[in-house]
């Protein structure tokens, strides 16, 4: 039989396409399951514990009646880009809901060692310019990604509005009054003009649906409330000194683990890696950044250079220069090399696929090259490489990941797919073995594919009663992934329906907070009391995406996970998951000439 890594030819590609297709295929095959999401559980209950956090103590405060002019959902990127735009624009009466102790969002809860972006911190972080802060590295360590946020949060005067440990449990738009009326489990009662809602996608845990996982008699935690008074150590990566003595079994191996298991490594006296599907793994090659050339650069406008380079460099028009220069602009412009080496007469839609698919077969034999490379054990190499398209799942790039499997006392448990069979009184049970253990680390990710109203925690109740659920019960219709008609003075902040730009979501919170501050102005200007989509600008929006092709992220043919609905066939609704059809860097091109133009067109102000 041929293998994935034949050379056909000479000066052909050096690796047999069929073959490697096959094994792709039976590698997703094996992983198929029918329970699709619900093989995750909902922490609740019993298992609500899970959820407690471990960084910040609740206090205790008065509940809220009275009245602000803008109220947000979610102290993370959105929350705060969103608030900062707005108190340029004059409006400084924000309140941020935030159901966790202080702002942060995602980089409030994942304080797991080893935590870090893995889109560069020049256009990651967000409002750099604003708060004159030069990221220490290429890619920030999560400790300096909150501290950014909290900085964001002092600069524009957003904590003196804040709500922290509280979630919204209803909001109801009042006709009579033309405001929302906000009720929270903290007893709140009180009413906004306008509403945000940036709940984000990454902060509600999941638990892998493990039999007797309620069972065991150790230690357990989630890497998004990790445990230092049990581990030591520290969200800066000191030593966990109290793991010298421990055996510790961490469940997953995706963006998370590939990052925590170097530090848990170098502490745990054994440490089980236990994985269902190895993560593809490339080089970080991180570095810190250098003071004189960051003045150099730091010239009026430049973050928001930055910004749109990457997002040129993402899409079909590559730029001619690569400001950020890493992992994500070269997967873009090895893929757009391919396809200009096609004569123009063969730049067809299916050719265009060959020579995608061509790009990312080399990429990935580069990136199972890289595992025999590092990983000393033959067997342990072998099934640290992934068989699927790079972006099948989420690229992960590190440089002491894969070497952490050479030190003593750390051991790859490969489940060939099938995940941990059950969990006892005393640790892990794959392929009939047992493993016993002092501590279990679900590093196993957050819910994505549910329902929105889910992962908010709460349901909009809209004009006429309309809830959201309702409205989105047959796909997510919106304008701009911004406006839902039947839902005036609310504003969505997030990606889906706008430039959907998956590598460094930041760059579409800081467009949307800037649409939403200068839509806020112009209804204060003409003392407009409501704004509202009109359903015929929102079905001409959805009718225009529609169009577009969609995205080569998470396709059905790919191994399962969160980018592809755990590999199961998507509804009716998927397909409204969709973005701008001519790409992100045209779409806010058209969002920024839009809102300047002053017109606001599809808006009714009244």
């Amino acid at each position: 039989m041929t293998t994935p890594t034949e050379s056909a030819t000479s000066a052909g590609p050096r690796f047999d396409k069929e073959a490697l297709l096959a094994r792709y295929r039976a590698e997703r095959d094996k992983r198929l399951r029918a329970d699709g999401n619900d093989q995750y559980l909902q922490i609740k209950d019993q298992l609500a514990h899970y959820l407690d956090d471990p960084y910040t103590p609740r206090i205790e405060r008065e509940a809220k009646t009275d009245h602000v002019t803008f109220a947000f959902v979610g102290g993370g990127f959105a929350g705060l880009v969103t608030g900062a735009r707005l108190a340029e624009a004059g409006v400084t009466d924000v309140r941020i809901i935030e159901k966790g102790g202080d702002f942060g969002g995602t980089w409030y809860w994942n304080r797991y060692p080893g935590a870090q972006c893995d889109t560069a911190s020049m256009i990651y972080m967000p409002l750099l310019e604003e708060t004159g802060h030069m990221p220490s590295e290429k890619y920030a360590h999560a400790p300096e990604i909150l501290a950014q946020c909290q900085r964001i949060g002092k600069q524009f005067g957003l904590y003196d509005g804040a709500l922290f440990h509280t979630e919204v449990e209803n909001m109801t738009w009042d006709a009579d009054r033309s405001r929302w009326i906000i009720e929270t489990n903290r007893g709140d009662r009180f009413t906004a003009d306008y509403v945000g809602m940036g709940t984000g996608p990454l902060h509600v845990p999941k638990l892998p649906g493990i039999p007797g996982i309620e069972s065991f008699k150790g230690h357990s935690f989630h890497t998004s409330r990790w445990d230092y008074d049990y581990t030591g150590g520290d969200p800066k990566g000191a030593l966990m000194e109290r793991l010298a003595d421990k055996r510790v079994a961490i469940i997953g191996t995706g963006a998370t683990s590939v990052q925590a298991v170097p530090h848990l490594a170098k502490a745990c006296k054994e440490l089980y890696v236990i994985q269902r599907t190895p993560s593809s793994v490339d080089v970080r090659a991180n570095k810190p950044l250098d003071p004189e050339w960051f003045a150099s650069i730091a010239t009026p406008g430049w973050q928001k250079r930055w910004l749109e380079n990457f997002t040129a460099n993402q899409g079909g028009d590559l730029a001619e220069e690569d400001l950020v220069q890493d992992g994500w602009t070269d997967l873009s412009r090895r893929i757009r090399a391919k396809i200009v080496e096609l004569p123009r007469d063969k730049m067809t839609p299916e050719n265009i696929m060959t020579a995608f698919e061509d790009s990312d077969f080399e990429k990935m034999e580069e990136i199972r090259a890289r595992v025999d490379e590092i990983v000393s054990d033959v067997d342990t190499a072998q099934n640290l490489k992934a068989w699927y398209r790079q972006l099948c799942k989420r690229p992960c790039f590190h440089d002491s990941y894969l070497q952490s499997f050479n030190t003593p006392g750390t051991r790859l448990i490969d489940t060939d797919g099938k995940g941990v069979e059950k969990i006892t009184e005393k640790g892990v049970v794959v392929g009939g073995v047992e493993y016993e253990v002092d501590c279990i680390i679900y590093a196993s990710g957050f819910e994505v594919g549910t329902e929105y109203t889910r992962r908010a925690g709460f349901d909009l109740t809209g004009r006429d009663g309309l809830k959201l659920s309702e409205a989105w019960a047959d796909g997510m219709r919106t304008k701009h992934g911004i406006h839902v008609h039947g839902f005036p003075n609310a504003f969505f902040v997030q990606p889906t329906q706008g430039a959907n730009l998956i590598s460094n979501v930041p760059h579409n919170l800081t467009e949307a907070g800037a649409t939403i501050a200068a839509i806020i102005s112009h209804a204060q200007k003409k003392d407009a009391k409501e704004i509202e989509v009109t359903k015929e600008a929102q079905d001409e929006w959805v009718e225009l995406l529609l169009t577009g092709v969609g995205r080569m992220i998470g396709s059905p043919d790919c191994t399962p996970g969160y980018y592809n609905n755990e590999g199961q066939k998507a509804g009716s609704a998927a397909k409204y998951n969709v973005g701008y059809p001519a790409g992100a860097r045209a779409y806010f091109k058209y969002l920024e000439d839009w809102r300047t133009s002053g017109t606001f067109d599809g808006l009714v102000f009244r």
